[in-house]
Formats: structure tokens, C-alpha cells, sequence
């Protein structure tokens, strides 16, 4: 009965005793209606906790079920069935692709790996040695705009079309060239007989051998892991991407900003959060001592909880098990240990389940991007390559909505009216 006008709520302005009957559209009050009834009255919602900015039929994600859903289909049937290339697909257009289309589309993003060469010689070899892999990524993303200029031309459906291949193409290839321009390894050119993955792992890896041969356990491990994170509904870098293409500025522009947002340690920062809680915990034996401070108020429990997860993060699960094959081909990580016991007593502990703390996707992804020798500065990097399709199709969407620019109100809380006093008097 969405839409239906038997679905409403009532509010009574005490001010006035009016009555106000507001309609509830697709499960959300209706915004409009209670603009017009009482205009100039805005909520207070900082971080926009309880505020839908629009409507989707990307992602369905019920946080107090532990439900994720791309385009309808359950996280857990993709991630044991599907390739990334596939969920990109599936998250842009809205359906499974036939073989027929599939071919296509693999074949689209398999040639447009490439960058050019200017980018590769006057662009990121301007960076200092020392630069971090993710700012490069977010600066290189940014100045593709440069070279494909056609991409302003936002309402042509083929040039978009072009534009998303090409981010989501050539994001791997940057990358992995931030990271080898880091720690001075020449740049490896991408590999066309290679999948999505593979390809990614050889321009990180390859060092003399005429052919690198990626293990196929970490390779699908890391296809994996790309789809855990392809979208996850209005996150910041999302919405981000959603408000910056609200002013119909190009992809790659809208793509850099949602990059920053990923950048901050409050969002994509997390599994290397983790990484450095268990380094600090250091043993086995401290991991007592650790939990009393936490329950202490003297230090965070990194990896657990989430901002919309009630329950367990479906996704954890998935990675858990993706760690296990992982370990089998690289040897068991020695901070594995630890990070199970603070599960099992996360688990167990009424402080922590009061609290809603599970394990979310991010406690065990950095061991796993540990153990495969992705140092912690290109962790952000990696999510920012699997985030990427999520991104794209939002900003399409948003497109085909037709939104109207984004411009969230303020309450305003300085001072009043007062008047100018000139220097000299002050």
C-alpha cells in the first residue's frame, strides 16, 4: 500500500492545534507534504540517521535482519556464485546479464585497461616517493576528466556508458601504479589473458617473469571481497557521489569526491583499524587485559558493530570463510589466533551483544589483504576499486530520476542581527 493514503501519520502542532495528516510513501514519511503543512520546519538530524535523501532499487539492506541484498539477489548467492564483473553488471542495469551481454561487457572492460601514457609519465610520476597510494588514486580519478572531456556530456546513455566502463577499467590499473610508483617498481602494463582480478594482481606483482600465473585461491578470493563491497545503500562515499552528481558534474569528478570520502578513517579506514588493534594486543595473553578496557570505556573494539547492522554483517560470514582458503595457500596469519578469541568472546559476552557488536566485514579483510602482501596503505584502495561499480550506479540512477540538486536545510543557531562596528572602534 505504498503511497496509499491510509498509510500516514498524524502530527499535531501545539502551537496552532492543527492537525496534519502526512502520507507515508515507500515506507518513509513523505517530506513534501510536511513542508507544505509546515513550512520553515525542518528536522534536526546531523549525520542524517533517520533521513532517506532518496529513493533506490539498487541495494536492499535491512540491518536488524542482517539482510543484504544487490538488485534483490542475496549477498551470500553472489558470493559464492557470481564474478565481480558480473555484480557490476547486475548493479548498473538492473538484471543479470546474458552470455551474450556478459561477453560484451567483460570484453569492454577488458580492453579499456589501458591509460595514457601521459597520465603514466607527466601525472603520477609527479608525486612524491612517498605519496599515498589512496591520495594518488583520488587525484589520478579526478584528472581523467582531463582526457576524456566528452564525459560532461551526462545525458548521452552511450557516452555514460563509456565513461562507467572506464572507471571501473582502469581504477586496478592506477592503483596498482600508485602502489609500484610507492615503492619505486617500474609500472606493469595490464594483461588482456587475464580475468578482472588476475590482472589486478599481476600489475601489483609481477617483477621479471614473462608471464605472471596469479594463485586462483587468492584471485577469487579477491573477486570476493570486491563484491562484499560493490554497495552497501546511502554510505557516505555514496551519498557523496549522489550529491556531487546532483549538480550534474561529470563521473570522474563525482568518482574523486566519493574517493575522499572513502579516504577518511571513519569509513574506509576500518580493517586497517583492525590490523592495528591486534598488532597492539600483541598476544594472545593480553587479550583479557584488552577486553577490560574496552568494557572500561579505555579502548575500542575495532572491526565490531556498524552504523546500520543490528545483527551479524552477512558479509562477515562470507570473509570468514574466504580467509580460511586464503590462509591455506599464504600460512596462517599470527594475529589469526587473537582475532578469533576476541570473536568468540564478542560473541558470548552480554556487554558486547547488548551492543549490538558483531563482526562486521571489515575484521577479517585486512588480515586477508595482509597475508596476500597488500600493505595497509592500499586497504582503502582496494575497497575504493570494489566500491566503485556501487558508485556508478547510483550516480545513473540519480541521473534517470532526474533529482533535483542537493540542499539539505540548517537550523541556524548563531547570533541575531547586529551591526557593523568599524576596526578602529572595536
Amino acid at each position: 500500500m505504498a503511497g496509499d493514503q491510509r498509510e500516514s501519520v498524524t502530527v499535531v502542532d501545539n502551537r496552532t492545534g492543527e492537525s496534519v495528516e502526512i502520507p507515508i510513501v515507500d515506507g518513509g514519511v513523505a517530506a513534501s507534504e510536511w513542508a507544505k503543512h509546515m513550512p520553515g520546519l525542518w528536522f534536526a538530524d546531523p549525520g542524517f540517521g533517520a533521513t532517506a535523501s532518496t529513493t533506490s532499487a539498487i541495494t536492499d539492506l535491512d540491518g536488524a535482519n542482517g539482510i543484504l541484498r544487490y538488485r534483490g539477489y542475496p549477498i551470500e548467492q553472489l558470493a559464492e556464485n557470481s564474478t565481480f564483473l558480473e555484480v557490476c553488471y547486475l548493479l548498473l542495469f538492473g538484471e543479470l546479464p546474458t552470455t551474450e551481454q556478459m561477453d560484451a561487457w567483460v570484453h569492454d572492460i577488458t580492453y579499456h585497461t589501458f591509460l595514457h601514457e601521459n597520465m603514466r609519465k607527466r601525472f603520477m610520476e609527479g608525486f612524491h616517493h612517498d605519496a599515498h597510494p589512496m591520495g594518488m588514486l583520488m587525484s589520478a580519478i579526478a584528472a581523467l576528466s582531463t582526457f576524456y572531456p566528452e564525459a560532461k556530456d551526462i545525458q548521452d546513455p552511450d557516452n555514460r556508458y563509456r565513461q562507467i566502463n572506464r572507471l571501473i577499467s582502469k581504477g586496478p590499473t592506477i592503483a596498482a601504479m600508485a602502489y609500484r610508483a610507492s615503492i619505486g617498481m617500474p609500472f606493469v602494463y595490464p594483461d588482456n589473458n587475464l580475468n578482472y582480478a588476475e590482472n589486478f594482481l599481476s600489475m601489483m606483482w609481477k617483477v621479471a617473469e614473462p608471464t605472471y600465473e596469479p594463485d586462483p585461491v587468492l584471485a577469487r578470493a579477491l573477486d570476493v571481497l570486491l563484491i562484499l563491497h560493490a554497495d552497501h545503500e546511502q554510505n557516505c562515499s555514496t551519498t557523496t557521489m549522489r550529491v556531487v552528481g546532483s549538480s550534474h558534474a561529470d563521473p570522474y569528478s563525482a568518482a574523486a569526491a566519493a574517493t575522499g570520502a572513502l579516504y577518511g578513517p571513519r569509513h574506509g579506514g576500518a580493517n586497517e583499524a583492525v590490523i592495528h588493534m591486534l598488532e597492539d594486543i600483541g598476544s594472545y595473553d593480553e587479550i583479557p587485559a584488552f577486553i577490560e578496557s574496552v568494557k572500561n570505556g579505555e579502548g575500542r573494539l575495532m572491526g565490531f558493530g556498524h552504523r546500520v547492522y543490528k545483527a551479524y554483517d552477512p558479509r562477515a560470514r562470507i570473509v570468514k570463510e574466504q580467509a580460511d582458503a586464503v590462509f591455506e595457500v599464504t600460512g596462517r596469519s599470527p594475529l589469526l589466533d587473537i582475532a578469533l578469541k576476541l570473536e568468540e568472546i564478542a560473541l558470548s559476552d552480554d556487554y558486547f551483544i547488548s551492543r549490538n557488536l558483531y563482526p562486521n566485514v571489515d575484521f577479517y579483510t585486512g588480515l586477508i589483504y595482509q597475508s596476500m602482501g597488500f600493505p595497509l596503505d592500499m586497504f582503502t584502495v582496494l575497497f575504493t576499486i570494489g566500491r566503485m561499480p556501487g558508485w556508478l550506479a547510483h550516480w545513473q540512477e540519480l541521473l534517470e530520476q532526474d533529482q533535483r540538486i542537493s540542499r539539505p536545510r540548517q537550523l541556524y543557531t548563531g547570533v541575531g542581527e547586529r551591526d557593523y562596528i568599524a576596526l578602529e572602534d572595536r
